[in-house]
């Protein structure tokens, strides 16, 4: 009789739910790479980026709306007018008042274009640099990171994800280790981190003295990946457990003039803890912002979008630069594509889904602010000059981390994959 090997995932479930049940302690995500994969030697000395701050605007964001406005173009600015920002060559779309001041440490990259134009596709791709295959899952750019450039802070996890799909921040073919650890509320911290009420700590110490006992033949006799997997669920949960920076998840911590500063909205207190997660050690962390899928009554929906979007980005760039940590954490804007210049009047001003051209922001971390790279034709409905294709500009954070985009790594089917796949970096834009 044969058995089919469980997956990375079912066998994380299944060792978190043994540690529950015989010692009482909750461990959802284990947490990223081990000690021994913690520092890897790709990372350049020379990077100026250390941390990623990914903000993903999940349905497609409307780059005329935004960051490509058209003033010359009544046709295809509609309801939205241009106002200018703290760079002298960057125009915004008028929803963005508060991030306009910040421009002047903001690279625009106007001529992102891409060949998927539906959402699962789209996000896909910006997400791992690779098409969605039914045959294979590839790793997200946050497991990329943690894979070649490893932990910082070796208690906590390395790569977290607030409001994200699984789909979008999965391990892939690395394993479960190196998928992030879910946030859903950013004000309920990190789940699932302690142990349970009803286990004392005496007894809890008592369990796992008996279960080391109970093993250790076991453990000698068979040392192979699942059994050592089993044993460092333990000391990775201890340690989680009693690590100081579990606080880096309580926003409780924060003042008031803070939590002002970035809103009450459930995308600005993500952000706010982004920015506090990066301060304790965490290499990536991916916030995802909703509801961009404007096919219908786009002017309206954009501005509710961008009054959400608009402070909080605002206040992540203002906080991190006035705390010193913007110089080392890359601020990521993404968005899986655009929206057509054509306003559609028989869906109520709306617009389709756009791949052809839209924008990505990028800010911190070596990125030259306050300039605009890349141009869309006068509608924006092409790119006119300098394109940069997904892959390139995932090959660009990469080059701001100081991790090497051309590094092949085999996949468990022995097919090599790269974090960027083909892509070049946009080295006008890296300070």
């Amino acid at each position: 009789m044969s058995f089919e090997q469980p997956d990375e995932l079912s066998r994380r479930r299944f060792l978190s739910q043994a540690a529950r049940t015989c010692l009482g302690v909750h461990v959802f995500p284990m947490l990223g790479a081990t000690l021994a994969e913690a520092a890897p030697a790709s990372v350049a000395a020379t990077a100026k980026a250390k941390h990623v701050i990914y903000l993903f605007m999940s349905g497609g964001m409307s780059h005329v709306d935004t960051f490509d406005p058209k003033p010359k173009k009544k046709e295809v600015m509609g309801k939205t007018t241009a106002i200018a920002s703290s760079a002298d060559d960057i125009m915004l779309g008028h929803y963005l008042p508060e991030t306009a001041k910040v421009m002047d440490k903001v690279c625009v990259i106007n001529s992102m274009t891409s060949m998927q134009g539906a959402h699962e596709q789209g996000a896909y791709v910006m997400h791992t640099s690779y098409n969605l295959r039914g045959t294979i899952k590839h790793p997200s750019l946050g497991s990329w990171v943690m894979k070649l450039g490893g932990r910082i802070n070796q208690e906590i996890p390395g790569f977290v994800a607030i409001d994200t799909p699984a789909d979008h921040s999965g391990g892939g073919f690395f394993g479960a280790k190196y998928s992030a650890a879910p946030i859903g509320s950013p004000d309920a911290g990190l789940q699932d981190s302690r142990r349970v009420e009803e286990v004392s700590k005496e007894n809890f110490d008592r369990r796992l003295s008996l279960a080391d006992k109970l093993n250790k033949q076991f453990h000698d006799r068979y040392e192979n990946s699942d059994v050592k997997a089993y044993q460092d669920l333990y000391q990775e949960a201890i340690k989680l457990m009693n690590s100081k920076d579990l606080k880096a998840f309580n926003l409780n911590e924060e003042s008031a003039e803070t939590k002002k500063l970035y809103g009450a909205g459930r995308f600005g207190q993500g952000c706010m803890l982004a920015r506090r997660l990066v301060e304790h050690g965490v290499r990536f962390v991916e916030v995802q912002l909703g509801g961009w899928d404007t096919h219908y009554d786009n002017f309206t929906a954009v501005e509710g979008r961008c009054k959400e979007f608009d402070q909080a980005y605002a206040a992540l760039i203002t906080d991190l630069h006035k705390r010193g940590k913007l110089q080392d954490t890359l601020v990521v804007v993404a968005t899986e594509f655009g929206r057509t210049p054509e306003i559609q009047a028989e869906h109520k001003d709306g617009r389709d889904h756009h791949p052809a051209a839209y924008s990505c922001l990028l800010a911190g971390g070596g990125i030259k602010g306050g300039m605009k790279y890349g141009e869309t034709d006068a509608s924006g409905d092409k790119v006119k000059d300098k394109p940069v294709t997904v892959q390139d500009f995932n090959a660009t954070i990469a080059a701001a981390l100081g991790l090497p985009h051309e590094l092949v790594i085999m996949s468990p089917s022995k097919r090599p994959f790269k974090i960027a796949d083909k892509g070049v970096p946009v080295k006008a834009v890296l300070g």
